[in-house]
């Protein structure tokens, strides 16, 4: 999971790489009360969980309080990569000598802590490496190895830094190290390490990404607000939901809701959805052997979302039995209500009994079952797939 800059740059204060003076502003107003106090001009930068915020106009140069407060309410209005801006960080007017790259990534192909240094920062190290490999530095070392400030300074003085300088560097480059190891990252990067005018460094920028999965062992980071979200964007308010109630659960940009029996199944439907022309709105799994409980939550969670117009279910019976999967939609239906078509298919493991609990169901209470088609193994799931875009048309058509 990805953190913003500012969250990064609070990072690399604890492990003593110097960043700029910044604040993190919500509005105008505050953008143009924070470059008051920075005498050289200053630098607005969007703060989003994604990349490309410059070319996509998301960093600015400003010169006064006033031309600060006009730019900060044309990129409080900006969405980049589809994502709004919130927050800007407002950092004085770096004058830049030189920049360099430093990151700290993971070498998955031979196992490997990797260190990669540049003597050109400030553009994809990608793109250098592509073009210019013999300008980029790779040290690598065991997951359990330090890094030691001589390999520092060897890195340091491949990649050009200054005699005078090599000191400083070195610290910066053993604190982005030890911060990589700390806090379970998968990447973290300095780009650009700027040198300034005056003979400093200054790391300009942050990029970290953390494996979400080894946050339980940093209550920390949730004391600085920093908790699970995607690698790129924040969590929505149903992928939240969905953590709390322990549901896998992913939003995505479609408008049927996916309800199945299993990761794989899930997929397996999702693609069937696209061939037929349609688009799912999530991605969704109830793992092995859930109780109907959980997938009455499910449920909700698709119900409840407005973008989602029908409803695709499909179980194939393993682990996760069929009835249960009946059960869950009855208790669903029972206590919240479906206010989108369904379809559902049930096939596999006590396919039988839970065509007769929702038969049962419906003889009992056929209101709630206005909504909802199910068919059993005699309907091929490719009919439900072209079924579900139909009634998401029709629905999306009103």
């Amino acid at each position: 999971m990805r953190l913003y800059e500012f969250e990064g740059k609070e990072l690399f204060r604890k492990f003593k790489i110097p960043v700029p003076d910044g604040r993190l502003v919500w509005s105008a107003v505050e953008a143009e009360l924070a470059v008051a106090k920075m005498a050289e001009g200053a630098i607005l930068k969007s703060q989003v969980l994604t990349g490309g915020r410059g070319k996509a106009g998301g960093i600015k140069l400003v010169s006064s309080p006033a031309e600060a407060k006009t730019t900060a309410d044309a990129l409080f209005k900006l969405r980049i990569k589809g994502f709004p801006v919130e927050r800007l960080l407002v950092e004085p007017k770096l004058a830049i000598k030189k920049e360099f790259y430093i990151g700290v990534t993971i070498d998955r192909a031979n196992y490997k802590i990797v260190v990669i240094a540049s003597g050109e920062g400030g553009v994809d190290i990608e793109e250098t490496a592509a073009n210019h490999p013999d300008k980029i530095v790779r040290h690598s070392l065991g997951v359990e190895d330090e890094l030691f400030t001589y390999d520092a300074i060897t890195i340091a003085k491949k990649i050009g830094v200054p005699q005078e300088l090599i000191k400083d560097a070195s610290a910066i480059i053993v604190g982005l190290y030890r911060l990589f190891r700390k806090y379970d990252a998968k990447m973290a990067e300095v780009n650009p390490l700027v040198l300034t005018q005056e003979g400093k460094l200054i790391a300009a920028d942050s990029r970290i990404s953390l494996d979400d999965d080894a946050l339980f062992r940093h209550p920390e980071l949730a004391e600085m607000g920093i908790e699970a979200r995607h690698e790129e964007g924040e969590l929505t308010p149903r992928e939240k939901q969905a953590t709390e109630w322990g549901i896998p659960y992913l939003d995505l940009d479609g408008d049927i809701g996916m309800f199945p029996g299993g990761a794989g199944f899930g997929i397996m439907g999702n693609d069937f959805i696209h061939y037929y022309g349609g688009k799912p709105a999530n991605f969704m799994d109830s793992g092995g052997g859930p109780t109907p409980e959980r997938l009455a939550q499910m449920l909700v969670l698709l119900d409840d979302n407005p973008q989602v117009k029908a409803i695709f279910g499909a179980r194939f019976g393993g682990i996760s039995r069929c009835d249960d999967f009946a059960r869950g939609v009855v208790i669903f239906l029972k206590n919240h209500g479906l206010s989108k078509p369904m379809v559902v298919r049930m096939t596999g493991n006590m396919w039988e009994e839970g065509l007769k609990i929702f038969a049962v169901a419906k003889n009992e209470n056929p209101q709630l079952f206005a909504k909802i088609e199910f068919h059993g193994i005699e309907t091929p799931i490719e009919e439900i797939s072209k079924r579900a875009v139909e009634l998401a048309r029709q629905e999306g058509g009103r």
